[in-house]
C-alpha cells in the first residue's frame, strides 16, 4: 500500500462555471491544508467518471452546483443523470468500506438520496450566512472537534433533508434547515453548510448563480452585504480536521 502521506485529495465537481469551480477548488486547497497538486478535480457530467481506486486517494470530497438530488427526472439534463449514475456507483464502494468522504451541499442531497433519507424542497435556505448548531453526537464526533455548539456559516439551498434514515448519525441542525450534518458509518460526512466558503467564496457564489433560482438577481448586493456582516470562521475547521482524519492510518480503510 502507498504511502498514506503522499496520497493526494479526490474533488469531483458538477460546477460547469467555470468561475466558481475555480474558486471553489481553490477554496479547498486552502482549508484542507493541501497544495494545488494534493487535490485533483474531476468534473462530473463532463464524461463518464473514470474507474475509481480507492487506495489512490487520502479522501474524496463532492461539493455543492446547481444540480439537485430532488429535481423531476423528466427535468435533468444527460449531464446530471451521468452524475447521478457515477456517484451512486461511487458511494456503493465508499459506504461498503467506510472510506473517508465528505459531501457539501449538494453532496448532502446525493448521499442523503443513496442512504435512503427522505430529500425533498421543505427547508430551503437563502443564500448567505445561516446558523448551524451541533448535536450532542457532532459535538463528541473528530469531524467537529475544536468548534462550539454553535457557529455560523455559509449556505444556500433549495432541498434538504427532511428525514435522515434510522442508522445515519445526526450531527448538525438549524432552526432553518434540520439535517446540517450527518455521518454514515464513521469516515462518510455531509454537510449542508459550505465548510469551504469564506466572504470571497459566498461573493463569488452570489455573482456567478444570480441567475440560477435562488433568489431575484435584485438581490444580490443585500445578499452580499447580508454575507459581509456576519464573521465565518469556524466551519474550514472542519476540513483541517477532515485532512487530518484522511492523513492517518487509522481512518484508511484497506
Amino acid at each position: 500500500m502507498a504511502d498514506v502521506q503522499a496520497k493526494p485529495f479526490l474533488l469531483l465537481s458538477i460546477r460547469a462555471e467555470e468561475r466558481a469551480a475555480v474558486n471553489e477548488q481553490a477554496s479547498f486547497v486552502r482549508f484542507l491544508g493541501v497544495t494545488a497538486e494534493e487535490l485533483h478535480r474531476i468534473e462530473l457530467g463532463a464524461e463518464p467518471l473514470p474507474a475509481i481506486d480507492l487506495d489512490d486517494w487520502a479522501g474524496i470530497i463532492l461539493g455543492g452546483g446547481a444540480f439537485n438530488a430532488s429535481d423531476p427526472e423528466e427535468s435533468k439534463s444527460e449531464a446530471q443523470l451521468q452524475a447521478e449514475r457515477d456517484l451512486a456507483r461511487l458511494l456503493d464502494i465508499v459506504i461498503a468500506r467506510d472510506f473517508p468522504f465528505l459531501g457539501a451541499c449538494y453532496g448532502i442531497g446525493t448521499v442523503g438520496r443513496h442512504q435512503g433519507a427522505i430529500v425533498d424542497r421543505s427547508w430551503p435556505e437563502p443564500v448567505g450566512p445561516v446558523s448551524v448548531e451541533l448535536t450532542d453526537e457532532g459535538m463528541a464526533d473528530p469531524l467537529f472537534a475544536g468548534l462550539p455548539r454553535a457557529f455560523a456559516a455559509y449556505g444556500g439551498h433549495k432541498e434538504a433533508i427532511s428525514r435522515l434514515p434510522d442508522h445515519a448519525v445526526a450531527l448538525a441542525t438549524s432552526v432553518a434547515a434540520p439535517v446540517q450534518a450527518f455521518r454514515v458509518g464513521q469516515n462518510v460526512y455531509a454537510t449542508q453548510f459550505h465548510p469551504e466558503l469564506d466572504l470571497d467564496g459566498i461573493l463569488t457564489r452570489i455573482a456567478v448563480y444570480a441567475h440560477h433560482g435562488y433568489f431575484d438577481p435584485s438581490e444580490q448586493e443585500a445578499l452580499g452585504a447580508a454575507a459581509a456582516a456576519v464573521t465565518v470562521t469556524h466551519p474550514m475547521t472542519i476540513l483541517r480536521n477532515f485532512a487530518a482524519r484522511c492523513r492517518s492510518a487509522g481512518a484508511i480503510q484497506s
